[in-house]
């Protein structure tokens, strides 16, 4: 070929150096094959012409590199991909420099940290993103951090009792007072309304303690150990950290601020056994949350950074270490605008703190009174067992403190008394005791002599008959139905004049004649004593408690009839068993609530509400729907009046001399197998109903005999328990 030829071919091809690599070759050619198919706007030629712009293109090459000439004569998408991979090139690492000497030569350039340092950024916030992208919050929280005590209040509004595992009380955010937030804020993350919920230097402090031996105090935000108490553990891991992290990210875009310290202020530990500031406030002021002054929230914000350090009744050190935060932090209020410096000025003597927490008495009647009330909670407000243990009600009972302690000193001193008369037969010796509101409240009630030590609640208990103190009911029953005294089945109007044989022994019989036992024995019906009244009126058979004209007026008013007049005023279907004629004299077996429910029946003109220990409900702040009894008609109020009257009269029979106001009824109730003894009356609006019995519960339930230790018949033990307790002398 001639050298005009071989120049000829020059033209149309780049040459390629020897020393060019592999990739440059091909990016070469790619741009040889675009610079065929359209020619250079500034030379003029055409991809067949051999202009004076490709002579002079031809000439500049050898001067510049391989990728300099495949830029100058490559179209735009290909001049962008060697302009790429020529600053790839000068980045890629050669080892060693040829350029360079001693250690230098093993030194990457300016441009290779530069290029590090951009990946490795590219890389964490690619990786940031999708960890933050792929973190969900939880649905739920954490069962314990969620878990409070349940608190129960007497009737006047003070604290009765607090129960469950953990003492945690939750208080809506308005009901905690701007001082007390403030020095949470000062104490703990002054930025936290302005923060995206993680503070990066307090998170690398945190992480080098972690990695290291380091304090684990500080260097989160509010809304990072919010996301620690309720959403994880407390391990100390550098995973945990990246999760916290990642939440309190999540959590503050999805969460007001105001919630979030709701909740952190509500799951934070304070020492002393307590979760959340109102436990606090309780456990080291005695007081609400919202009596709290800024002196004494200083105070407890500093416990946040370790209750263990900073309890001033832990020692010396923890009282100067308490004082100097406690300072500091009303500094930092100062410093931050949440306080003034005059209301500052106030606060010179630290706000010491209970030596300890105020406890509650809930081992001895206080835990039978919780046991009533929570029994009653869940039945009537819906509340399951699993919901009741989480905790977080506040349980406002019917329970007033002052005739709970009266009726409770009452009984202790008649078992005191008992002991001292017989030890042995005192052992066995309980009582069971209620006084029940005409309107049903349950205002006291004596369950035993101490929960931790016997569980079972006596006035609850329905083991023991009702014996004589079951004579009111069938009086009531024939007042409001009539009797049937024939074999046509008339009924015959009853009255408190109405004469019945009062004779002891006298033979119980139906409209047929004598009625007789399965055992073929005619029954009978017998007097305390053996006595005998002759025919007697059934008012004053009832105030002088004869036996004999009420086992024998229950057979004539119908045993059914005298059931469900008991039952409706207030007595339970399940305290009942046969029914045979003995059920007239109390074969029946209620509590000594349900004898207190029903007296007071009688005493409300025949309206009867059923028993109640819980007045309301509420949950953190919020009512909880609570499903109370309504009065309703048990009984005629003529007929009422008229079985209340008789009571009065058997008051004054039996107590003369005793110094009343208002109007006072009851009466003794005896077992003819003297294995109980009941007084039950009612005074200013108030039953109350007394059982003593004795019974072995390390042996078997059955009852056994008294042998006098409940005293006699005028002068009975439940009757001074009964009078004690109301005030009656």
């Amino acid at each position: 070929m001639s050298k005009a030829g071989r120049e000829s071919d020059e033209t149309m091809q780049l040459k390629v150096p020897d020393a060019m690599n592999a990739d440059e070759t091909v990016l070469l050619r790619i741009v040889e094959v675009a610079a065929t198919d359209k020619a250079d706007p500034s030379s003029g030629t055409t991809p067949e012409g051999n202009g004076p712009g490709r002579s002079r293109r031809r000439r500049r090459a050898p001067r510049s590199s391989p990728l300099s000439r495949l830029r100058a004569v490559a179209p735009g998408p290909a001049r962008l991909v060697a302009r790429v991979a020529s600053d790839a090139r000068r980045l890629r690492p050669r080892y060693p420099h040829t350029d360079r000497s001693g250690w230098r030569r093993w030194a990457p350039s300016w441009r290779q940290w530069l290029g590090a340092a951009l990946t490795f950024t590219g890389l964490t916030v690619v990786l940031l993103g999708s960890a933050y992208a792929a973190t969900d919050v939880p649905d739920d929280l954490n069962s314990y951090a969620t878990q409070q005590d349940n608190v129960y209040f007497w009737s006047d509004g003070t604290p009765m009792a607090r129960t469950g595992w953990v003492r945690r009380q939750a208080m809506p955010l308005q009901d905690i007072p701007e001082d007390v937030r403030g020095a949470v804020l000062a104490a703990e993350n002054a930025s936290f309304y302005s923060d995206p919920g993680i503070s990066l230097s307090g998170l690398t402090r945190a992480v080098w303690r972690t990695l290291g031996q380091g304090e684990t105090q500080g260097g989160s935000t509010i809304t990072q150990q919010y996301v620690k108490n309720v959403y994880l553990n407390q391990d100390r891991s550098v995973s945990r950290k990246f999760t916290e992290a990642m939440l309190a990210l999540k959590l503050d875009n999805e969460m007001s601020k105001d919630d979030i310290l709701e909740g952190y202020l509500n799951t934070s530990w304070f020492g002393r056994g307590t979760y959340g500031i109102q436990r606090a406030a309780q456990a080291y002021y005695g007081k609400d949350v919202r009596e709290l002054d800024a002196n004494e929230a200083a105070f407890l914000a500093s416990l946040l950074k370790g209750a263990g350090l900073y309890d001033p009744a832990l020692g010396k050190a923890n009282h100067a270490r308490a004082v100097e935060r406690w300072s500091w932090i009303l500094d930092r209020m100062v410093d931050l605008g949440t306080l003034s410096e005059s209301e500052r000025a106030k606060y010179t003597e630290f706000p010491e703190p209970l030596k300890r927490a105020p406890g509650f008495d809930t081992g001895k009647q206080s835990d039978y009174l919780v046991e009533l009330a929570a029994q009653y909670a869940k039945k009537n407000a819906r509340i399951s067992d699993k919901q009741f243990d989480l905790g977080g009600y506040q349980i406002y009972t019917t329970f007033d403190r002052k005739q709970e302690t009266a009726l409770t000193d009452a009984v202790d001193k008649a078992r005191k008394k008992a002991r001292k008369d017989d030890p042995a037969k005192a052992k066995s010796l309980h009582f069971g005791a209620s006084s029940v509101a005409t309107d049903g409240r349950i205002l006291a009630v004596h369950g035993g002599p101490d929960h931790r030590e016997q569980g079972y609640n006596e006035s609850n208990a329905t083991t023991v008959p009702a014996g004589s103190a079951f004579l009111p009911f069938v009086y009531a029953a024939a007042l409001e139905h009539g009797v049937h005294t024939t074999r046509d089945g008339a009924a015959a109007q009853v009255t408190p004049q109405t004469l019945y044989d009062g004779d002891d022994g006298i033979a119980v019989r139906t409209p047929e004649g004598p009625y007789w036992d399965r055992g073929g024995k005619q029954v009978t019906s017998h007097n305390d004593g053996g006595k005998s009244y002759g025919r007697i009126g059934l008012g004053r058979a009832l105030a002088l408690s004869v036996n004999t004209p009420f086992m024998q007026l229950g057979m004539d008013t119908g045993l059914d009839t005298v059931r469900d007049t008991a039952q409706r005023a207030g007595l339970l279907p399940s305290s009942f068993g046969p029914q045979v004629p003995a059920m007239s004299l109390g074969s029946a077996t209620p509590s000594a609530i349900r004898m207190a429910s029903g007296y007071a029946t009688f005493a409300a003109a025949g309206k009867h509400v059923e028993p109640y220990s819980v007045a309301r409900i509420t949950r953190n702040g919020s009512g909880v729907p609570l499903t109370k009894p309504g009065s309703r008609r048990a009984m005629k109020a003529s007929v009422a009046g008229a079985v209340q009257s008789a009571l009065t009269d058997a008051f004054r029979t039996a107590r003369p001399g005793a110094v009343t106001t208002g109007t006072v009824a009851g009466k003794v109730g005896t077992t003819q197998n003297d294995t109980a003894a009941w007084y039950v009356g009612t005074a200013n609006s108030v039953s109350t109903a007394v059982v003593a019995y004795r019974i072995d519960l390390t042996k078997s339930l059955e009852p056994l005999p008294l042998d006098g230790i409940a005293g006699t018949v005028g002068d009975s033990v439940p009757y001074r328990i009964w009078s004690g307790a109301r005030g009656i002398g």
